[in-house]
């Protein structure tokens, strides 16, 4: 999940890179999502913050979390957790 504030928008770059291993290891596997922290109650520790927050969830549970655009990490993360 692209954790994000309205004043600055989802990670829009990073979008094509979850579409690329998306598309390398199956649709089944991994999804992508956008949510914005002043919308949602459960994400409002993530307000008021002006880098990108990246929320991993299996299982229904939170099991990583990326902040900063740095897709190396991002890659790294999600093929970790899948």
């Amino acid at each position: 999940v692209d954790a994000f504030q309205a004043w600055c928008g989802p990670c829009k770059p990073v979008v094509n890179l979850f579409q690329k291993i998306r598309n390398e290891v199956g649709s089944n596997l991994l999804h992508f999502a956008v949510a914005e922290v002043d919308s949602v109650d459960a994400l409002e520790k993530y307000r008021g913050q002006c880098e990108p927050v990246f929320l991993f969830y299996a299982g229904g549970e939170l099991v990583a979390v990326v902040r900063g655009a740095d897709a190396p990490l991002l890659q790294k993360t999600i093929l970790e957790q899948l």
